[in-house]
């Protein structure tokens, strides 16, 4: 309606100008012929009187005057008189204008000297009437005063306030009628072809093609939709022949990259669209506050940190929460847009939570019962019926996203993590034909934990409405396939590793997840520059230096890491002055009270910590808390001398292996948490208990002394394993085994 409107308003203001112009015009002329007429019977009847009036003015005959006035009284139109004598005194008056004397005399006067009549509009107690004053002279042409005939006005403004309204109704009929007539031709001629064009685009767009929905338009519009057919066409064509050569590509490849990620992707997808889900999006824009400008960054996640390659290499669309107090100005009409914004390789779709939908499902549910269920770090799980329904409501958003992108044929859904367990089957009850792997990033307990939670029945069939379900280990895969087998009425083929239920079968499989091994390469070629000025700055000049990075939260042993570092310290003092620990620290679900908690915790254990150790102007522990992007990170995994991971239970943890992949000189010692997923691959790190404030101490000790022939050894059988087992190999296993499912 408000582009229809936009259309006519032109057409709507001329028209109204040419027909308040016309009605000016003839109301001007109506008041001039009203008010001629007027004056024109006015001067009939003083032309009339002014025989009476003579021989009345001649004989002073007072009571004939008064007679003759009186009469005026009885009229319609014809309100009164008043008789002047020859001085411009009032010789008699009709009765209801007795306080005519008031009355401004100069134009009695006037008439009186000029000898000439006088017409003209007058306000008498906030009425306005008409007066006619003429001459009344004797039969030699002596002046013997004059006569006046009052005429009410209130007929002629009535008159023409009549004529306004009838114009006004006029004008506003045929604006109605322009607009309905504009409207059905606007409709006729615009938007029912463009409508249908629109919905051509969207089933085209699906990969409907078929006749049911083919446009058959004969007009530009089809002309349009036939181009855009045979481009389609080209592309299918195109498409297929780089399907082929990808399949002969990876044949021949043997090192997993972006290129044979792409490849595989081409060969094994085809024309299937691939869609990725996840709570946290890629890419947020937030505005900073600080600049007055908006900036576009990376939030710290592991999920990001393994699926934002991935899509780069091969295309797709990304469906997430929108987070950035700024994203709304960067959506289009259907909340999408290209990303990385420098280099636009795949779509991100944003969904919209409400804050009541965000504090339940994000913080309550998932945050609050699921995340300490899952990990054993003896925080109890805390679940409320409110927080369950927003989880379900704001899976059903989620899943609705989906569906509407999801196109005619087939397609693959990957669904990330704990906040979707219900997507699946919200996907697959309105499009069976869809392909959905989950992977499950943190850790999966045994069936006794998994238990406490009141929804796990609800849990537990949504995600088995996957295809594919994934975790970091098979320690995970055997606790999850034990749940369900304990907790439902199902059957567990553990030579296959799946689960039968409703004639529906869910692989489950471990996929160790990892990191872009060649992400550094990429990366600002200023970086030894910015090495420079962060240990400048910092006071980090000949020291060792020990590095963590980490969102803040209970699980990732932040706490036993500052306690080891004070043991070390203490039992170790030589190392004093030597020794700089630098904190990278993302603060993170601060609404919860747990996280909230935590935060005082180290801020106060740093600070107690670096007064018991400090020399006076050097401090031990370095602790900066904000978000830093992996670009700011990097230069801290150059410069650190010792990665320390100390997750108290960890699916995977990648930062560990982001460490080792920046250590390209072999120069740096790994600590890692033996309860994180990475310990069962990276063998040649030092491998800690958290828990054990002895043995973790004990390891800056060992990492600080160790040969560096040792040390190179260990840091270059790391590196290749994490170059052969990356990200994109994660990618392509899951990929592969989601295909081979579709087929068989």
């Amino acid at each position: 309606m408000r582009r229809v409107l936009l259309f006519i308003f032109p057409i709507l203001i001329v028209v109204a100008g040419v027909f308040t112009a016309y009605g000016v015009f003839q109301v001007r002329s109506e008041e001039e012929k009203l008010w001629d007429d007027l004056r024109r019977k006015a001067r009939a009847i003083a032309e009339g009187m002014d025989l009476s009036v003579r021989q009345i003015l001649l004989t002073n005959d007072a009571k004939s005057a008064e007679y003759v006035v009186n009469k005026f009284q009885f009229r319609e139109r014809l309100q009164g008189g008043v008789i002047y004598d020859k001085a411009g005194n009032i010789f008699a008056v009709t009765p209801r204008f007795e306080e005519w004397h008031k009355q401004d005399k100069s134009r009695v006067l006037e008439v009186l000297a000029t000898r000439m009549p006088h017409g003209g509009l007058e306000k008498f107690n906030e009425l306005t009437l008409f007066s006619y004053l003429s001459p009344v002279m004797d039969e030699e042409n002596r002046l013997l005063g004059a006569i006046e005939i009052i005429h009410e006005t209130s007929y002629v403004f009535s008159y023409l306030n009549e004529i306004w309204k009838r114009i006004c109704i006029s004008l506003a009929t045929l604006i109605v009628l322009i607009i309905l007539v504009v409207s059905l031709l606007q409709r006729q001629l615009f938007l029912v072809p463009i409508r249908q064009l629109t919905q051509w685009f969207s089933h085209f767009q699906k990969g409907e093609i078929d006749e049911m929905h083919s446009f058959k338009g004969k007009d530009e519009f089809g002309k349009l939709a036939n181009e855009v057919e045979q481009v389609a066409l080209s592309l299918r064509v195109a498409r297929k022949a780089a399907t082929q050569e990808a399949q002969h590509r990876i044949q021949h490849d043997d090192l997993w990259t972006e290129a044979k990620l792409k490849n595989l992707v081409q060969a094994k997808l085809g024309e299937n669209a691939l869609f990725v889900v996840s709570n946290r999006e890629p890419y947020m824009h937030v505005l900073d506050k600080s600049l007055g400008k908006v900036k576009c960054m990376r939030p710290a996640s592991g999920v990001v940190t393994a699926i934002d390659p991935i899509l780069r290499a091969c295309g797709g669309m990304w469906v997430a929460q929108a987070s950035g107090d700024a994203d709304k100005k960067f959506v289009n009409s259907r909340d999408k847009l290209g990303v990385p914004p420098e280099d636009n390789r795949y779509i991100l779709k944003r969904v919209w939570l409400s804050k009541e939908e965000e504090e339940g499902y994000y913080y309550g549910f998932a945050n609050e019962g699921l995340w300490p269920l899952c990990h054993i770090t003896h925080t109890r799980p805390i679940f409320r019926e409110s927080d369950w329904e927003m989880y379900k409501q704001a899976n059903r958003k989620f899943a609705r996203a989906v569906i509407n992108e999801l196109p005619k044929k087939p397609a693959f859904v990957f669904v990330q993590d704990y906040h979707f367990t219900l997507l699946a089957q919200m996907i697959k009850e309105e499009r069976p034909d869809t392909t959905v792997a989950l992977f499950w990033h943190i850790p999966w307990p045994n069936p006794e934990v998994f238990s406490i939670c009141p929804y796990q029945r609800e849990i537990l069939e949504g995600m088995l409405y996957c295809d594919l379900i994934g975790f970091h280990v098979q320690f995970h895969c055997n606790n999850f396939l034990e749940t369900v087998n304990r907790l439902l009425e199902c059957r567990v083929d553990t030579e296959k590793f799946s689960v039968v239920r409703d004639k529906r079968e869910s692989f489950i499989r471990s996929y160790p997840i990892s990191v872009d091994s060649s992400m550094k390469d990429r990366m600002d070629t200023a970086t030894p520059l910015q090495i420079e000025k962060i240990k400048r700055e910092l006071g980090l000049e000949d020291k060792i230096v020990a590095l963590g990075v980490e969102r803040i939260d209970y699980t990732k042993g932040i706490v036993e890491r500052i306690l080891a570092i004070d043991r070390f310290l203490g039992k170790y003092p030589q190392y004093k002055d030597k020794f700089a620990f630098v904190q990278l620290a993302a603060p993170s679900r601060t609404h919860i009270k747990r996280y909230h908690d935590l935060i005082s915790e180290i801020d106060e254990l740093v600070e107690r910590i670096n007064w018991k150790h400090s020399n006076g102007t050097a401090k031990p522990i370095i602790y900066l808390k904000r978000h830093f992007s992996i670009e700011e990170i990097g230069p801290f995994y150059a410069l650190a001398d010792i990665g320390v991971v100390s997750s108290l239970h960890d699916g995977m943890n990648l930062v560990a292996k982001e460490y080792v992949s920046f250590k390209d000189d072999l120069n740096g010692v790994l600590i890692l948490s033996c309860f994180t997923g990475a310990a069962r691959e990276l063998t040649d790190a030092v491998q800690i208990n958290p828990y054990s404030t002895e043995e973790f101490a004990d390891s800056f000790k060992k990492a600080i002394e160790m040969p560096v022939e040792e040390k190179k050894q260990r840091m270059l059988n790391m590196r290749k394993i994490i170059s052969e087992n990356n990200i994109y190999r994660w990618a392509g296993n899951i990929i592969s085994d989601l295909t081979a499912l579709k087929k068989s």
